[in-house]
Parts: C-alpha cells; sequence; structure tokens
C-alpha cells in the first residue's frame, strides 16, 4: 500500500486563563496538542500582570508534557505589544491574535514578532501566527488574513462574539452558526491554511463530541474548547479509532486491487471508490499513523 506522510494532526487546541495553577495543570494532563494561555478574555485586567510574569512556567511545563504552546494576546492597540514582550523570551510555538479582520494588524505582528526573534536569537519564522475569526468580516476576509503573513498556518473560528456580531441567538444545536462554519472551511482550504472549528462552549458532556462529528463533516480536523474535560470525547471522535482504520485500509487494498487489475473503481460496501476517495483514505490513514507516534 502507497502512503502519506503527515505530521501528527493539532486535533484539539484548549483555551485556558493566565492565572490558575490547578486550571494550568489539568490542561496538561487533558491530552490536547495545543494548549493556549489566553490573555485576553480568559484573563481579568487584574490578573493581566500576574499572568504575564508567570507564563514562562506555564509554558515550559505544557511543553514538557508534549503539547504545543499557544499565547493569545490583547489586541495590538491594547496591551498586545506588552504582552507579545512578556511572553516571547519563551518561545511560545504560537501567537493567537484575537478579533481577527484586518490584514494590516497581522502584518504590523508579523512585525513585531520578527523583531523579537531577532533579539532573542530565536529562529526567523520560528513563531506561528493564528487569526482567531470571531467577527463577521474577519470570517469573510479569512483569505487576506492567511495572505497577510507566511507565519499564517491555520485560522480558528470564534463563537460567542461572532454570534453577538451577527445579532444571532446562541443555542446548543449551533444552527445560528451554520453558514458561517461553512464559509470558513472552504475560504481556509482556498487559501491553504488549517481551519479550526469554533471553540465548544456549552458545558454538556457529549455535545462537543456531536459538535465535532458535524464539523468533520464538513471538513474540519481541528476542533477548539475552553474546557479540558471535553478532550477525550473530542478526540474520540477526530483521531482514527481502530474500527475506521479497518474499514480505511480495506477500502485502500481493494481500490489498489482493482487498479491493479485494470479496473477504474472499486466497490465497496455500496461505495464506488475512485481516485478521490482513495486519496482521502490514504491522508486519514497517515494521520492515524502519525497520531499515534510519541511527541518528539
Amino acid at each position: 500500500m502507497h502512503s502519506a506522510t503527515v505530521q501528527a494532526p493539532r486535533w484539539v487546541w484548549l483555551f485556558g486563563p493566565g492565572v490558575g495553577a490547578e486550571i494550568h495543570q489539568t490542561m496538561a494532563d487533558s491530552r490536547a496538542q495545543v494548549l493556549i494561555m489566553d490573555l485576553e478574555d480568559f484573563t481579568p485586567p487584574a490578573l493581566k500582570a500576574q499572568a504575564r510574569a508567570g507564563c514562562g512556567a506555564v509554558l515550559r511545563m505544557w511543553r514538557n508534557a508534549g503539547a504545543q504552546t499557544c499565547v493569545r494576546i490583547n489586541a495590538l492597540h491594547d496591551q498586545g505589544l506588552s504582552d507579545l514582550m512578556a511572553v516571547m523570551p519563551h518561545a511560545p510555538d504560537v501567537i493567537a491574535y484575537p478579533m481577527a479582520e484586518r490584514a494590516e494588524d497581522l502584518v504590523a505582528l508579523d512585525q513585531a514578532i520578527t523583531a523579537q526573534e531577532h533579539t532573542l536569537g530565536l529562529s526567523p519564522g520560528q513563531t506561528e501566527i493564528l487569526p482567531v475569526c470571531e467577527t463577521a468580516r474577519g470570517v469573510l476576509d479569512v483569505r487576506l488574513l492567511a495572505a497577510a503573513s507566511p507565519r499564517v498556518r491555520a485560522a480558528l473560528l470564534g463563537t460567542e462574539d461572532l454570534a453577538a456580531d451577527l445579532h444571532a441567538q446562541r443555542s446548543p444545536e449551533g444552527e445560528e452558526l451554520e453558514h458561517a462554519r461553512r464559509h470558513f472551511v472552504m475560504a481556509c482550504r482556498a487559501a491553504q491554511i488549517e481551519p479550526i472549528d469554533a471553540p465548544y462552549t456549552w458545558a454538556a458532556l457529549g455535545g462537543a463530541a456531536q459538535e465535532t462529528r458535524h464539523a468533520m463533516q464538513l471538513g474540519y480536523r481541528s476542533k477548539s474548547l475552553v474546557r479540558a474535560e471535553h478532550v477525550a470525547e473530542t478526540l474520540a471522535v477526530l483521531v482514527p479509532q481502530p474500527a475506521e482504520v479497518h474499514s480505511l485500509q480495506r477500502l485502500v487494498h481493494a481500490f489498489e486491487a482493482a487498479r491493479a487489475a485494470g479496473q477504474e473503481r472499486a466497490l465497496v460496501d455500496g461505495l464506488w471508490v475512485e481516485v478521490p476517495t482513495y486519496r482521502v483514505a490514504l491522508r486519514r490513514l497517515a494521520e492515524a499513523q502519525a497520531s499515534s507516534k510519541p511527541p518528539a
């Protein structure tokens, strides 16, 4: 069987506050691939200085747990530069930018990060920028945001601020965000960056898994969360399980056997498997293999 080589997917992006030793440890233990210290909405103004001072120890703990580290800073015109100066010495993997809707803001952030990498002796370009698109303009203009900097390799869809901007009423079913969710995944794929589905912000267990299954049908491979207890159920949906791997292997073997026999496609469980379906199966199997490897 032919195989593709991929990096382990960043299935789950988990937000947490800037201050709180217990929750920081819970996040480290959650198995989320990316842990986000949120210096914006999740950190009250009175605690922002404390969060900046303690970020080094937190990011180090998360990195030792095998996770990638991300910090969501405030907007550049509102303490964002202070946040950046505090966190860059600790080399976060990703800087998330809130209310992203103007390419010029990301250009300015890129320039500020570049200056910090140079000053601190970090590898040029190693710090990723993650636009958090949580306004109507940000969602519609995500392709412009993606083009603003080569540091942009993914973008995250917002929920609460986006719903407020749309004047939409929130519901557990999320129908009010359906158009945004569908537009966002298509625009991100067109821009060749990875779309991250909106945070699941409800408390119910099982709800995150249900929302994630729907997002996967639309094309998402990554999900954001705000509670560590939702990580396990979300991973159980996103990460290929043994039964799915077995089905994918059957599909691949059947297609390759059909092609070897001179046939253009193969019938597997009622589905005519053609080249695009075969390639999707290979990619999914490669992701399963990559996710089973321990972090480097």
